[in-house]
């Protein structure tokens, strides 16, 4: 499973780089405008997921728990400083997805308890695309914390997050994780077509 995170970059705005990877392969979006008012990310919002209905991918809204209904997402992600995934799932209702941040083994029994579905897991390594990074995992970590997660039952998707490019995609996914989200190694590609086709290739050539 690939995921893909919207950034805006000088080639780039948030919905011509959504474009390029469904036309890519990629089923699954996450809208990210962090620090932008709500005017803006409705604005943006709207037409990502026109896009996303029209390439049938899951379109996931970063933060904005208040926004999902209005702007007809499949769910939220929720950073460990936004709302806490109980009260999400309190006023969303079963229906919709919640996914949660988790930077431990603890963060993910948290969100498991809350009733997240899924949990993006990193920072692999140093990026560049967010603020406030939690102390990076690299391999070891994502193998100390996935032998956690089968030592305590707990089976949710894990999705590997940060700073992440092609090469590292076979080394991540044998730590055991479902999934790798991407930003700029996607958008900052040459091709992002072709780049994120050829991601969606090793994800599906490791997990055979």
């Amino acid at each position: 499973m690939l995921q893909f995170i919207t950034h805006h970059t000088d080639r780039y705005d948030e919905i011509a780089g959504t474009r390029a990877v469904l036309e890519g392969g990629c089923r699954w979006v996450q809208l990210r405008m962090k620090d932008t008012p709500a005017e803006e990310v409705l604005r943006i919002g709207r037409e990502i997921e026109k896009l996303c209905r029209e390439y049938g991918a899951k379109f996931i809204l970063d933060d904005h728990v208040e926004l999902v209904r209005e702007l007809n997402a499949d769910g939220v992600h929720l950073g460990k400083l936004d709302m806490p995934v109980a009260e999400a799932r309190r006023l969303l209702g079963p229906e919709y997805l919640i996914g949660a941040t988790a930077n431990t083994f603890e963060d993910i029994e948290r969100g498991a308890g809350q009733g997240a579905d899924y949990i993006g897991l990193g920072p692999f390594r140093f990026t560049q695309t967010k603020r406030n990074l939690s102390p990076v995992l690299g391999l070891e970590g994502y193998r100390t914390i996935m032998e956690c997660c089968r030592n305590a039952g707990i089976a949710l998707p894990v999705v590997a997050i940060g700073g992440i490019t092609a090469a590292d995609v076979e080394n991540i996914l044998a730590t055991g994780v479902t999934g790798i989200a991407l930003s700029g190694a996607l958008l900052q590609a040459e091709n992002t077509l072709e780049e994120t086709q050829r991601i969606i290739n090793i994800i599906n050539r490791t997990k055979q």
